[in-house]
Parts: structure tokens; sequence; C-alpha cells
């Protein structure tokens, strides 16, 4: 089975909330929740891709230095492991708005429950619930 790197990026806004993208019509999993990010490109690293990801996605900058690592998914879909370590960012450039047709919602911890993710994301609400 094939393993696909994923890195994805809790930002947390100065109340304490976190963004979540929904995936648009489409895409793979259409309608569910998910933290930003994306596929690691070959000779990037994760927070090279977050990067990268975030300006392609949301139009907001960010650095090395702002993303610390958090904790991490690693989830059989049918036809791929998913690996995907999670980054915490409080820091970032501009204003995060909707580039691909995503739609966006700043949303507090104990709130993650409420909306539907992908099976990789959902092991992931503990852990951000500690950390917040």
């Amino acid at each position: 089975m094939k393993t696909v790197l994923v890195a994805a990026v809790l930002l947390i806004d100065p109340e304490g909330r976190v963004l979540l993208a929904r995936r648009p019509e489409g895409k793979s999993m259409a309608g569910l929740w998910e933290f930003p990010g994306g596929k690691v490109e070959p000779g990037e690293t994760p927070e090279t891709a977050l990067i990268r990801e975030l300006n392609e996605e949301l139009g907001i900058e960010t650095w090395d230095s702002c993303l610390a690592p958090l904790t991490f998914a690693s989830h059989s879909y049918d036809d791929f492991h998913l690996l995907m370590p999670l980054f915490a960012c409080r820091r970032w450039q501009g204003i995060a708005h909707p580039r691909e047709g995503q739609e966006l919602a700043w949303v507090r911890a104990e709130k993650l429950g409420d909306y539907p993710m992908p099976p990789a994301d959902i092991p992931l609400i503990p852990a951000i619930r500690l950390w917040l």
C-alpha cells in the first residue's frame, strides 16, 4: 500500500479558535471539514509544504519558526496509507480567505466534534483539546 505524506496545520487565532476548511465539491471526501494543509511534494519538508499550501489555499504567509510540531495521524484508507504531521501556528501574515472554493470556519476546540471530518482527522481532536 502506498504511503502519502500530508502536512496539516492548526491555525490558532488570538481568541484560541482554530481554522477548519470544508472540502469543496469535486474533491474526494467533499463536504468534510479538515485542518488546512496538503501533500508534501518531492524535495519539500512538511514545513515547506505548509508554507506553500497556506499561501495557495488561504492567501496567508507564515514561516518555519512559527510552525511547532504538535501530533500526527496515521490512517489506512482503502487505497493508501496517510501519514499526517500536525503543526500548531499562532503567527501568520494576512487574513485567511478561501482561494480554492472551500468554506472556512473558526472553531473553538470543544466544538471540533460538531464538524464532520475525514477519518484520519478525528483522532487528532483529543490531543488538540488537551493542548489548547
